[in-house]
């Protein structure tokens, strides 16, 4: 259930033709809504898709049709339910009753009489890939990359037949990975050739051709080709899998958001209850949440995420500048992970440079090492990693860049470094190659200052691990011209990814409010608070990670390195951790291999206790009460161009959870905006 709509239900239709072939006819159900924009089912949608099915098993009675086919336009399939209508449920009633026009709807398809099938044309997403659910066979469109069941991120369970369904099929494991793992581990999807492998869909056909290569394997089908269908899983399997389930979602959410729980409610109970009490039990849980704070607040997340997406705030209106050709200085972890992603997504030559064989042989290693990964993975085949491999290549010439159009500066995270190595590439570069920084922190103004072309100096800060951070941060230096401005955001949007425009300001957004939210959990610490209270303050907000566990994440040297300079940037409430020096320095681990808490850390920090120890609501109004005046501060300086900018990049680059809505809704909601900044930050 995936797209927020217009305030009218937009009707998608359900058009029927015949296609007569040697084991029968096949009536094709297509769903359409002769738009551009996705295929949506409402309340009208769904009535006059279930009409449609019904129509047909009137047919298949009387003998008309041999088998009743579901498909989409090219493309694209159904992106599921319309969410403005379900936004707009105001009481259980109207909730109940959505919830069942959905499942009166799709179970028509199995009900026809005869074989059913769902030829997944393209995109299928939440409601959309329950309609294929309930069809007996699926086919699916080579290159479909977006099939999948989001609603647990949003507030929703796979309510129309889902939770049900998808265990039986795929096993309980793989679907609880689909309910669950998913969704909650950024919103990722499953491909056609994946789908495959797990019995997802039963085959997938190329996709010039795809209604005509389907109808051709629907009629293998009817004339007897067998399709094998995995057992169901055992009892014991299916306990064990939902308890490991349970452990993750306790891990992530902390009990913070109630529909992750009830899919894994709804997936526990499928294997021993029949399809009517599995759907009964399904719209429940769908007219208990629906009308609940957290589906308001992830609609809103899931509007911001995806509309920005496609319309990013501040893109100037000079023309980009054209990339041909991408320059990457450094052949660290980042900066390999930044030339794969640029060579794979921009299919444009990437060259880096080290300082010394030795580092650029390493360099080499690390490039090899993430693409050979993305081949076990399934993400590249042989041929497509060695074709990745030949545009990217590593050396010690700078001048091997001066060709570059683009050249991204990725070395250690110290100012006077990046200057001289901006200095040195303006005597190798054309006047016009944009110079990127992608510090996390540093002044990008300071890095331009002196050069003889400071307009063509801009930072792209992409987050880490960059192929599936989805965030970049693209930051205007004092004299970044548009052109420059505007490349930024080309390249940002050619490697896939969601720019946020951000103010040449300390740690920009993301940075400057993840260590203003570790400094005060540190100094709760310093102050006599326990470790183990102050770590586990924040999980009832339901934050991807502990702040000790984001300390280890980040590495404790850098977050050092950020704070201190957070610290002399924006003064004495980014506190200074003799602790966190301390444990750097000695190479320290704060969080070990099993993710558990390492408590001998106390010891670094002193004896806990005195008068300014805090219990855990104490630390977390610490917290609020740090990131609200942070908040507050950062729009006053015009760090971003709307408020809801910094819900965007805290989303995307901090995984600051959907069912919050936001940081800023949440401080609002939360009563913390007003009481620290003296007004409502989203002003409603």
């Amino acid at each position: 259930m995936i797209e927020d709509r217009p305030t009218a239900e937009h009707v998608t239709r359900a058009s029927v033709s015949d296609h007569v072939g040697p084991a029968g006819t096949i009536a094709v159900v297509t769903l359409d809504n002769h738009e551009r924009r996705p295929v949506t089912l409402g309340p009208v949608g769904l009535a006059g898709l279930r009409q449609a099915l019904l129509t047909q098993r009137a047919r298949a009675e009387r003998g008309e049709i041999q088998a009743v086919a579901v498909t989409g336009r090219p493309g694209h399939f159904c992106a599921g339910a319309d969410l403005k209508a379900v936004a707009a449920m105001t009481g259980p009633d109207q909730a109940r009753a959505m919830a069942r026009a959905g499942h009166d709807a799709l179970r028509a398809l199995p009900e026809v009489g005869v074989p059913s099938f769902a030829f997944i044309s393209g995109l299928a997403l939440g409601g959309g890939l329950e309609v294929a659910l309930h069809a007996q066979y699926r086919t699916v469109a080579e290159g479909t990359r977006a099939l999948g069941l989001p609603e647990a991120l949003l507030g929703l369970v796979p309510g129309w037949g889902g939770c049900w369904l998808l265990p039986r099929l795929v096993g309980v494991a793989e679907a609880l990975r689909v309910i669950l793992d998913h969704p909650l581990g950024g919103n990722r999807t499953t491909d056609a050739g994946t789908a495959q492998r797990v019995g997802l869909v039963d085959v997938v056909l190329p996709a010039d051709g795809f209604l005509e290569a389907s109808l051709a394997w629907a009629q293998d089908v009817l004339a007897g080709n067998e399709v094998v269908r995995r057992p169901l899983d055992d009892a014991e399997t299916w306990a064990r899998e939902v308890e490991a389930a349970r452990t993750r979602v306790d891990r992530r959410l902390h009990g913070a958001a109630p529909a992750p729980y009830r899919a894994l409610d709804l997936v526990a109970a499928a294997r021993d209850r029949d399809r009517d009490a599995g759907f009964a039990a399904e719209d429940d849980a769908l007219t208990d949440l629906m009308t609940t704070p957290e589906l308001a607040a992830g609609i809103h997340a899931l509007d911001l995420t995806t509309r920005h997406a496609r319309a990013p705030l501040g893109v100037p209106e000079a023309p980009a500048r054209a990339i041909r050709e991408v320059g990457v200085v450094g052949a660290g972890l980042m900066a390999a992970q930044l030339a794969v992603l640029l060579a794979g997504r921009m299919h444009v030559p990437v060259r880096m440079r080290e300082v010394d064989e030795e580092r650029a042989l390493a360099g080499r290693e690390r490039v090899a090492g993430l693409v050979r990964r993305q081949v076990e993975r399934g993400r590249l085949t042989d041929e497509a990693a060695a074709s990745l491999l030949g545009t990217i290549s590593v050396g010690t010439d700078l001048g091997a860049l001066a060709g570059a159009d683009l050249v991204i500066e990725a070395v250690t995270e110290v100012l006077e470094v990046k200057r001289a190595v901006f200095a040195k590439l303006e005597d190798v570069v054309r006047p016009d190659t944009v110079l990127a920084t992608n510090t996390s922190a540093l002044s990008v103004s300071a890095m331009a200052d002196g050069l003889r072309h400071p307009e063509r100096v801009v930072g792209l800060h992409f987050f880490n691990p960059v192929a599936q951070m989805a965030l970049v941060e693209v930051v205007r230096a004092e004299r970044t011209d548009e052109p420059t401005l505007a490349t930024a955001f080309a390249v940002a949007g050619g490697t896939g990814k969601t720019a946020v425009l951000a103010t040449d300001r300390p740690g920009f957004v993301v940075n400057r409010l993840l260590l203003r939210e570790l400094s005060d959990v540190l100094h709760t610490v310093a102050t006599g608070t326990p470790v183990e209270v102050a770590n586990r303050a924040l999980r009832p907000l339901g934050l991807p990670m502990d702040p000790f566990t984001l300390l280890q994440l980040v590495g404790l040297p850098v977050a050092l390195h950020v704070l201190d300079s957070l610290h002399d940037d924006l003064g004495d409430r980014y506190h200074r951790s003799p602790g966190l020096a301390a444990l750097a320095a000695a190479g320290r681990r704060v969080v070990g291999a099993d993710g558990n808490l390492d408590r001998t850390i106390q010891d670094t920090f002193g004896s806990p206790g005195g008068p300014n120890a805090l219990d855990e609501q104490g630390v977390r109004d610490v917290v609020l009460a740090g990131l609200a005046q942070e908040v507050g501060l950062m729009l006053d300086e015009g760090v971003v161009l709307a408020p809801g900018q910094i819900d965007l990049a805290m989303i995307l680059g901090a995984g600051f959870g959907f069912h919050l809505g936001g940081l800023l809704p949440y401080l609002d909601r939360s009563g913390w905006s007003e009481r620290v900044a003296g007004r409502r930050f989203l002003g409603r």
